[in-house]
């Protein structure tokens, strides 16, 4: 079987052992009843089924949209489709006991924001194929949001992500969310690819968990409303893959990176913008779509593989690799950690797609065997 055929076998199953657990038990309306909340503060259940929804259908997203439709890859996704409907109906249904607080607190602009990103990464399995009174009750639930105020920091963007759904979903949209956030970041941005998580610079990889991939979406989804967002595309589109660039040279010889800045519990999430540029065919020129996949796969296998991972019914632990509890800042709780999730992007492309098939040694592979490798340079 060839090496790009069984990664995506690979990955497929490792997305389905990810998912099975928050789409089953929130498809049949029994998620609050049956997932554990592992975190260090009381409140995390007020916010952490919205976490794990929202975060876990914006990385699968692309698979449910563009994946294969025949086999038993086909199969697979057609019921996992079924089950985000069904999970979407479930925690937007003021009559469900799984409905999700989308209105109180902070953190649900959060993931009201993911879960918004994955129906614009899925306009037709998670938005069009959802009945009136499905859509009617999403369109209550992202508007509630408005009650919330964003941190002066990458949240804006996750008020203008909301925004860019209602834009999409045909409903009330507020230009002056999208816009404030889109220029804010213009100006935070620093240099060589990276923004700063407000106005200062944070060595961590919320440029990947948050702010290119919602930089980037936000402007492709918008950009015939605003001649001036429309003008920020190229640039933002440089910065993203000048930063996947980057982000492919952390990847080490043996599948490691570094455990840098907070929210590591993301864990494999942290490649999101790179998995990103990978299915929007956007990978700069000196990164073979091969090698990017061979690199994320050794990434995905050594986290895991990692002892303590999930728990004894299939639930992702709090741990960067493994199970490692004092690693959860306060905000993190177990529907966090389904962030990772957002390493699956490249699914969203047919099997036949350059990036499925051959092998290839990512960058630092090759540099530390001691073969030639492309020099770096700054973006200017």
């Amino acid at each position: 079987m060839p090496q790009g055929h069984q990664d995506r076998t690979f990955w497929i199953d490792t997305l389905s052992r990810i998912a099975h657990p928050v789409l089953h038990h929130l498809s049949n309306r029994q998620l609050k009843a049956k997932m554990p909340v592992e975190g260090k503060l009381d409140d995390r259940p007020m916010y952490t089924y919205l976490e794990a929804l929202g975060r876990l259908l914006t990385g699968i997203a692309p698979w449910l949209e563009n994946g294969g439709k025949e086999g038993e890859e086909g199969r697979l996704r057609d019921h996992y489709a079924e089950w985000a409907r069904q999970a979407i109906d479930a925690a937007t249904d003021p009559a469900s006991p799984d409905f999700m607080n989308f209105a109180e607190g902070y953190q649900p602009i959060v993931d009201a924001a993911f879960l918004s990103h994955a129906i614009l990464r899925a306009p037709e399995q998670l938005w069009n194929k959802l009945d009136s009174r499905v859509q009617n009750n999403v369109i209550k639930a992202l508007q509630s949001t408005r009650t919330r105020k964003p941190g002066y920091n990458n949240w804006l963007l996750f008020a203008a992500m909301i925004e860019t759904a209602l834009y999409r979903a045909g409903a009330d949209w507020d230009r002056m969310r999208v816009d404030y956030a889109l220029r804010q970041h213009e100006l935070w941005y620093k240099g060589d690819g990276v923004y700063g998580d407000g106005p200062d610079f944070h060595a961590d990889y919320y440029n990947s968990f948050v702010i290119q991939p919602m930089l980037v979406d936000i402007i492709e989804a918008l950009e015939s409303e605003d001649a001036a967002w429309a003008s920020m595309k190229e640039k933002v589109l440089k910065r993203a893959q000048r930063y996947a660039t980057q982000q492919e040279r952390l990847i080490s010889p043996e599948g490691t990176f570094p455990a840098v800045g907070r929210s590591l519990a993301y864990r494999f999430g942290a490649f999101q913008l790179l998995s990103q540029m990978a299915l929007q065919h956007r990978l700069e020129a000196s990164l073979q779509p091969a090698q990017v996949r061979c690199a994320l796969t050794a990434v995905i296998r050594r986290m895991i593989d990692a002892p303590g991972t999930f728990d004894e019914d299939g639930w992702l632990t709090i741990g960067f690799c493994g199970h490692q509890p004092e690693v959860g800042e306060t905000y993190i709780s177990t529907g966090s950690l389904y962030l990772c999730a957002a390493v699956f992007l490249p699914l969203g492309l047919s099997e036949d797609d350059p990036f499925w098939q051959g092998e290839a040694e990512w960058t630092n592979k090759k540099a530390w065997s001691g073969q030639s490798f492309p020099i770096d340079k700054a973006l200017y």
